[in-house]
Parts: structure tokens; C-alpha cells; sequence
């Protein structure tokens, strides 16, 4: 647990203050006590259980006390909570290598049906955005909550040569910041530049991205990215810096790597292409962004990545303030304290009242 106001903890020093208070007033009452006839007698009418019970509500007082000031510094912890994510921004590879058929069919087709189960599973307020990427990237789903439409976008994936993913990235970026520039044209022209960094500045003439102060990598809760790719790059900006310029906007991404580790060979007209998945890279870009890299070497396996990335869009581990959880602990203790102090010293007070005889007329 930590505290955005710790300093307010100092306050708890005045809880042994108190203690000590009460001890020294219950000693000074024993000294100016009326001295009763017989004081045994009354000691032994009110048993040892009642003698105890005086110290109970002083004693939640105290614990009502503490917990107010544990609330007045502002406590955080990391709970698992409902996920705020409203738009998912899909980026799949849609290379000449997703046609290998190392997993059954081929990769392509097992991608498009594990990521249609995805769709089926999807909260009914979330969006999804569909990007494909080789050659270059394009939009061919704009962020929707159309199940249809989704499915659609994906039985329209077409194989094409090389693979681009910082291009896939740039789109996907775009989706979640439809008002950044976030283009395959303006990120290039910002990073031509030797030695400029990609949101160095706003655009001028129309050009380069909006600049943005960077945040806490993982912290826009509004959106997030899922990169599937079986390959290595080989051509497009590098994705390790467009995953570094999500990061600054707070986007998470997180990676799917497709296909076995071994790689394979592929033929392609008069061609043999040998093809093996780029595993660092993934993780590289789930590290920087805060996500989280999954392998799927068959289709099994990936329609399980799907099922958990689900499981984790819905649920999240999340720093959260729980001031008001410690408040109402504070308030359960004084409440409680009132009423033992209404229920037993009313009566007790009721029952030692002396009792006057009912006067006759």
C-alpha cells in the first residue's frame, strides 16, 4: 500500500497521546471517587465482564480515529478492477509468409478464425478498428461495435509481399487519436530528421504529428492495441520507435507472435522463402508500451492467446486510491461505539438509578 499524502501520517503520533490521556484520567477518577458504603458489593453486582465492557467503546473510538487519518493520507493499492478500455485497435499481418501452412490450413485462415472468436466475445460497449499491415498498412475496419462489420473486415484480408509492422503500428495509433496526424506520410516526414525525435514538435504546414506531453507508459485507459505478425520486418519505420510513441501517449500494446519458433519454407512463384517469427521485437514493443507478449505456435494455441487477451481487456490490475474504503471503516467504528455506549452504560446507569416510591394519594 502506498500514500499520496503521507505526511498526514505523522497525525497517528497523537494516538498514543490519547491512550495515555485516557489511563490518566481513569486513574484521577479513582481517586475522587464517592466512597460508597460497601464498594465490593457494587463491584461484585457489575462482574468482571462489566468492569471491561467501559473500555470498549473508547477503544473503538481510537480505532475509528486511526482509520480516519489512514484515510486523510490518501491510501492507493493495486486492485483488480473492470477494464475502461472502449476501443480496440487490431493490427494483424497479412504477409506472403501467413500463407504457410506449418500451421493448419495455413496462418492466415487460422488467424482470421481465432480473431473472429475474439469479436464474439467482445463486450457489446467495446469498439473494434482493423488494421492490416505487409508491404504497408491500411485501414479496412474504422472502429466500430458491429460485430458484422468486424467479421466482414476480416474476411476481406488479402496477402501481399514484405511486412511493415511500425507501419501497422502508425494506423493503429491513428485509430485510438483520430485528431493527432497519426498517418504513414506525416510519421515519415517527422522522422527523417536524423536525431528527431518523433513527437518533437507540432505539425507545421500540415505536417508531422501533434506533439503531445508525454504520460505513464500503460496509463490511457480508453484504448488499447493488439499486434498479431509472424515475420520480421522488412521494410516501414521501426516499430520499436512507433511502440515508444504509444508509450508516451500511454497506449498499451500488446503482441501476439504467430507460428513455430523453428520457422519454415515457403514457395512463392519460382521462390523458396524461408520464414521465421521475430520474438524479440514483440517483446521489445509489449515491454516499452507496458502490454504483454503472447507466442501461438498452432491454432489452438492462438485462439487461447485470444481467449486470455479477452479475460484481460475485461478485468486489470490497477493502482487505485481506497481513501474511501478506510473512511468507512472509521465511521463503522464510531458508529459501533455509540450504540455499546447507548446499549449497555444507559442501562447500566438506569439499573444503579435509585428507585422512588410511587406516591399514593
Amino acid at each position: 500500500m502506498q500514500f499520496l499524502w503521507p505526511e498526514m501520517l505523522w497525525l497517528l503520533l497523537a494516538i498514543p497521546a490519547l491512550v495515555a490521556a485516557y489511563v490518566y484520567v481513569l486513574r484521577r477518577r479513582k481517586k475522587t471517587a464517592v466512597r460508597y458504603a460497601s464498594l465490593t458489593l457494587i463491584r461484585d453486582a457489575l462482574g468482571p465482564s462489566q468492569r471491561l465492557r467501559r473500555h470498549v467503546p473508547p477503544a473503538l473510538l481510537l480505532l475509528a480515529l486511526t482509520a480516519a487519518i489512514v484515510a486523510l493520507a490518501r491510501p492507493t493499492a493495486t486492485v483488480t478492477l473492470p477494464a475502461q478500455y472502449m476501443t480496440i485497435a487490431m493490427a494483424m499481418d497479412v504477409s506472403l509468409s501467413m500463407r504457410a501452412t506449418d500451421v493448419e490450413p495455413n496462418r492466415l485462415a487460422a488467424a482470421q478464425n481465432a480473431a473472429k472468436a475474439f469479436i464474439e466475445e467482445l463486450p457489446a460497449d467495446v469498439r473494434l478498428g482493423i488494421v492490416t499491415f505487409a508491404g504497408t498498412a491500411a485501414v479496412v475496419q474504422t472502429p466500430t461495435d458491429s460485430k458484422q462489420d468486424m467479421i466482414a473486415a476480416i474476411d476481406r484480408f488479402q496477402l501481399q509481399r514484405a511486412t511493415a509492422t511500425g507501419s501497422g503500428l502508425i494506423l493503429s495509433l491513428g485509430m485510438l487519436f483520430p485528431d493527432d496526424g497519426l498517418d504513414l506520410e506525416s510519421v515519415a516526414l517527422q522522422m527523417r530528421p536524423a536525431g528527431v525525435s518523433l513527437d518533437s514538435g507540432r505539425r507545421e504546414n500540415g505536417n508531422g504529428p501533434v506533439a503531445r506531453e508525454p504520460v505513464a507508459p500503460g496509463s490511457y485507459t480508453n484504448g488499447v492495441i493488439i499486434l498479431l505478425s509472424d515475420g520480421r520486418r522488412t521494410t516501414g519505420p521501426d516499430p520499436i520507435q512507433i511502440a515508444k510513441m504509444a508509450a508516451d501517449r500511454g497506449v498499451r500494446v500488446y503482441t501476439v507472435g504467430f507460428g513455430t519458433l523453428q520457422g519454415t519454407t515457403i514457395g512463392f512463384e519460382d521462390y523458396q522463402i524461408y520464414v521465421r517469427l521475430d520474438e524479440e521485437t514483440l517483446k521489445a514493443i509489449a515491454k516499452v508500451t507496458g502490454g504483454e507478449y503472447f507466442h501461438a505456435g498452432t491454432a489452438a494455441d492462438l485462439r487461447t492467446v485470444y481467449q486470455n487477451l479477452n479475460a484481460r481487456l475485461a478485468m486489470e490490475r490497477q493502482q487505485t486510491e481506497v481513501g474511501a474504503l478506510a473512511s468507512g471503516v472509521a465511521a463503522l467504528f464510531a458508529l459501533l461505539a455509540a450504540l455499546l455506549s447507548v446499549l449497555w452504560f444507559h442501562r447500566a446507569a438506569s439499573a444503579l438509578a435509585p428507585q422512588h416510591p410511587t406516591s399514593r394519594p
